[in-house]
């Protein structure tokens, strides 16, 4: 048997991810070169500063900050920089060579995707992205691969674990979202500056990356709806649980078929989008606790799957790296152009417009004989048909009006039509204020 050279890898970044690797890769060199066939050899790791204190206790003479020279020795590059530049330029750099690409840049991905899996397959080089969502759990792989044959309908997916966190504790703890998010804060969970978290922003890159490769089709992230969780309140969260739903941040990527005057005619589109919706509890994303991410994915032969674990942290985003890392040694050991990313259905992007879903809508309305009989009127006039509806008495000393709380839930509609009639709800005369409105997803 003849064996194979050792491949050379390279690392960018020594941050709290990339250490891990570093260290992993380090300490079972010999097992993973068994399970690929060749040896591997962690040639350098490309730092911005040689003296910054780092966790882990990585050997001197393999860091430098000559990133490009180390690009330009390596077979295999592990980006673990972040952010867009000068990882996006370095990545095309070690393209253009022919080396393979690991990457857990979701923001880097969701927003220059197409080119650099333009540039990979130009070249016969491979971008391995495992990492970029869901941290340890393995989805872009299952997507990419195993559901290939499948139709994907739609996925519902918690890939934030901060915010879910937050929404957790607000849910069996009872504290407000600035009490759970200081806790988050104090665990770890959320960074100084929790916004790209807590306005959907990660979820949103996230959701591009996986409606993208589920649907064949390049989703921009700038088509992807986003909602964050910032103004949902306790109150929202305690009606939730005594209706029987918990209140989830959703990344929902759908497949949608087109009637005739939605999009541009016929046919199917996809719709990307991230908000906090009401799941049911007896839906599996219901029980994801924590900082836990979950992927639930519906498909046509395969049916519903869901893909559950840590959605980040060093060590678990470490694995998927790694695992990523093994399949592009194994393709070099084979030898072999790379698989071109399939992305070439060009669905069209639907607006926010176009979906149809169930909203639950809470109104603060004045107690007297007709004000119900209006409000149906306006749900008649956007054609919305009202599913459920909860009444409850507000004592308000000293009001010239009684007032009545009303917890509207309605049957599937389009988007327009139920943001129509919230519209003209506020409007309206008899209600003296809409309290939330939150979407239903699950059913």
């Amino acid at each position: 048997m003849i064996e194979y050279r050792n491949l050379r890898i390279a690392l960018l970044g020594a941050g709290n991810v990339g250490a891990q690797v570093a260290s992993l890769l380090l300490e079972h060199r010999e097992e993973l070169a068994e399970r690929i066939g060749a040896g591997i050899d962690l040639v350098g790791i490309a730092v911005r500063d040689l003296k910054a204190a780092r966790k882990a206790n990585l050997p001197e003479e393999l860091l430098t900050t000559d990133a490009e020279s180390l690009i330009l020795g390596a077979d295999i590059v592990i980006e673990l920089i972040g952010g867009i530049e000068p990882a996006r330029e370095l990545i095309l750099l070690a393209l253009n060579s022919g080396a393979d690409v690991i990457t857990a840049n979701k923001a880097l991905l969701a927003t220059h995707g197409p080119e650099l899996f333009e540039l990979a397959e130009q070249v016969g080089a491979q971008l391995y992205y495992e990492a970029a969502v869901g941290g340890a759990i393995p989805i872009i792989r299952p997507l990419h691969d195993s559901l290939a044959g499948d139709r994907v309908e739609r996925i519902l997916g918690i890939v934030n674990g901060t915010t879910n966190f937050i929404l957790d504790r607000m849910h069996n703890a009872g504290v407000s979202l600035e009490d759970a998010l200081a806790t988050a804060t104090e665990l770890g969970f959320a960074e100084a500056d929790p916004t790209a978290d807590i306005e959907g922003y990660d979820a949103a890159q996230k959701a591009a990356i996986i409606a993208s490769l589920a649907f064949h089709t390049v989703i921009p992230l700038e088509s992807v709806y986003r909602e964050g969780i910032s103004a949902i309140t306790l109150e929202q969260v305690e009606a939730a649980k005594r209706a029987g739903y918990v209140v989830k941040l959703l990344a929902i990527c759908e497949r949608i078929a087109l009637g005739k005057g939605e999009g541009k005619g016929e046919g199917e589109g996809v719709s990307a989008r991230v908000y906090p919706a009401l799941v049911p509890e007896g839906h599996p994303l219901a029980a994801v606790h924590g900082s836990k991410n979950a992927v639930f994915v519906e498909a046509e032969a395969a049916g519903d799957l869901m893909f559950y674990g840590a959605g980040a942290g060093g060590m678990e985003t470490a694995s998927a790296v790694l695992g990523d890392l093994v399949s592009a040694a194994r393709r070099h050991v084979i030898g072999g152009p790379g698989i071109a990313e399939s992305r070439h259905a060009e669905l069209e992007v639907l607006p926010m417009s176009a979906i149809t879903t169930r909203y639950q809508i809470t109104l603060v309305v004045e107690d007297r004989p007709g004000v119900l009989a209006g409000i149906a009127e306006i749900f008649r006039n956007h054609e919305v048909s009202v599913q459920t509806l909860v009444q409850s008495i507000n004592d308000e000393s000293g009001a010239s009006l009684p007032a009545a709380t009303l917890v509207i839930g309605t049957h599937e509609a389009s988007e327009s039509s139920l943001a129509a009639t919230v519209a003209e709800l506020a409007s309206s005369a008899v209600v003296k204020s809409v309290v939330s409105v939150l979407r239903v997803e699950g059913l």
